[in-house]
């Protein structure tokens, strides 16, 4: 179990545990989402009240990932009704045998609002589909991901890697694409897969499974990764992070409780780790500058 941390937010001492933040915060604290699913069931019914929630608590952008191509067509319209909602284009690795349409997935990723592809990637979770679909399907996406960069289309993508990462970097790697374009999300490996991702040169996000008694090791992975190549998300509806890990659905308002922690875990003030992985969400996603502390207006934040 992780020990207790101390920080400070605003100049207030804040402790920070598998309990939460001990004082509330009274001001808002801006941090991108850079993945959620606000298109999923228990989020894309209530919305307007999900974006709400979350920019009260300070949530300034959002950037909603797609798992099939007739996802990525429906985030394009729902990005294009929100100015601070971005999307994202790509098949994950648990939807490979669904219909794709090349087509679509070219044409949502040319949508002015689509900064990334994805999420793409490998997962040997679970037996289906069959691993060497889930290949097919990632191999594919990358050789035609090559061909649209040359095309001048040039954006970053988003990894689904769930215990594959030997898998996997072979495949990126073969893919010629730049390594530092890559962001491995959710984060739920080892500290020793972490590295071999570092060293491959790709970035590392994490989620609330952070914040859980039960990952000690994706903590641990979570203090080597470098100030430049760190972003937070909560991948809503899933994985609610402590102290809210039973809310269900999990919601974009709930990444302030895994910024915290991550901040608290590698023994930075909040101010600082929110500087960095609000700059860096906007490096890796070609974000606007608007986007982050200047962007954020209101009077409270409301964590829970």
């Amino acid at each position: 179990m992780l020990p207790e941390c101390q920080i400070q937010v605003r100049g207030i001492n804040v402790i920070i545990g598998h309990f939460g933040a001990w004082p509330p915060l009274s001001e808002p604290l801006p941090v991108i989402d850079t993945h959620c699913h606000l298109l999923y069931d228990g989020i894309h019914e209530r919305l307007e009240r999900v974006l709400a929630d979350a920019r009260t608590a300070g949530v300034s952008g959002f950037v909603t990932i797609a798992t099939t191509t007739s996802d990525a067509v429906r985030g394009t319209a729902l990005a294009g009704e929100h100015p601070d909602v971005w999307c994202t284009s790509g098949i994950h690795p648990l939807h490979a045998a669904d219909p794709i349409s090349w087509d679509d997935m070219h044409r949502a990723g040319q949508h002015p609002k689509c900064v990334a592809w994805g999420e793409l990637g490998l997962d040997n979770h679970y037996a289906d589909p069959p691993a060497a679909l889930q290949t097919s399907v990632l191999e594919e996406q990358l050789t035609r991901i090559t061909a649209w960069r040359d095309e001048g289309l040039v954006k970053p993508i988003v990894i689904h890697c769930r215990r594959a990462v030997p898998q996997l970097l072979p495949i990126l790697r073969a893919s010629g694409l730049p390594a530092d374009r890559f962001v491995f999300h959710c984060f739920t490996e080892t500290a020793d897969d972490a590295r071999a991702v570092l060293d491959f040169g790709a970035w590392i996000s994490f989620t609330g499974v952070v914040t859980f008694r039960s990952a000690p090791e994706v903590a641990a992975a979570a203090k080597l990764v470098p100030d430049d190549r760190i972003m937070c998300e909560t991948d809503a509806p899933f994985l609610s992070p402590e102290p809210v890990r039973g809310a269900r659905p999990c919601v974009p308002a709930y990444v302030m409780h895994t910024g915290l922690f991550l901040a608290a875990l590698r023994g930075t003030s909040f101010d600082a780790f929110e500087r960095t992985v609000d700059a860096n969400a906007r490096r890796f996603f070609s974000l606007p500058d608007s986007v982050g502390r200047a962007a954020i207006t209101g009077s409270g934040s409301r964590l829970a």
